[in-house]
């Protein structure tokens, strides 16, 4: 399976104080922590500017957003995730494989 997700705290963490660093809206220290369980989790992945992909059996894939997702949670009263999957039994390697079959289907480039 192929398991894309987004994950994103909101509110305040418990606890922070109104002006502290926690009303920042940026969120990629949270972001950071999720990736880095996913990257510790050994399960071929990717991260782009809007996702994360992990490819791996249904049960190990869900362990690493469950722990990713409340990594997140440390950084907000609320977390927001997304999640959009390809199931497809029997086949492994998609992570790239994909997009290997799809710059073969679009041919050489001109320059």
């Amino acid at each position: 399976m192929l398991l894309a997700f987004s994950v994103a705290p909101s509110g305040r963490p418990e606890g922070a104080d109104a002006g502290s660093a926690a009303d920042d809206a940026s969120v990629h220290d949270a972001v950071a922590a999720a990736v880095r369980i996913v990257r510790d989790s050994g399960l071929p992945n990717h991260t782009d500017s809007m996702f994360t992909t992990i490819e791996g059996e249904w049960d190990e894939v869900f362990d690493v957003v469950k722990r990713a997702t409340e990594a997140v949670g440390r950084f907000g009263s609320r977390v927001s995730l997304v999640i959009k999957a390809d199931i497809r039994p029997g086949y492994s390697g998609e992570l790239t494989g994909k997009l290997d079959r799809l710059e073969q289907a679009l041919g050489p480039t001109a320059e």
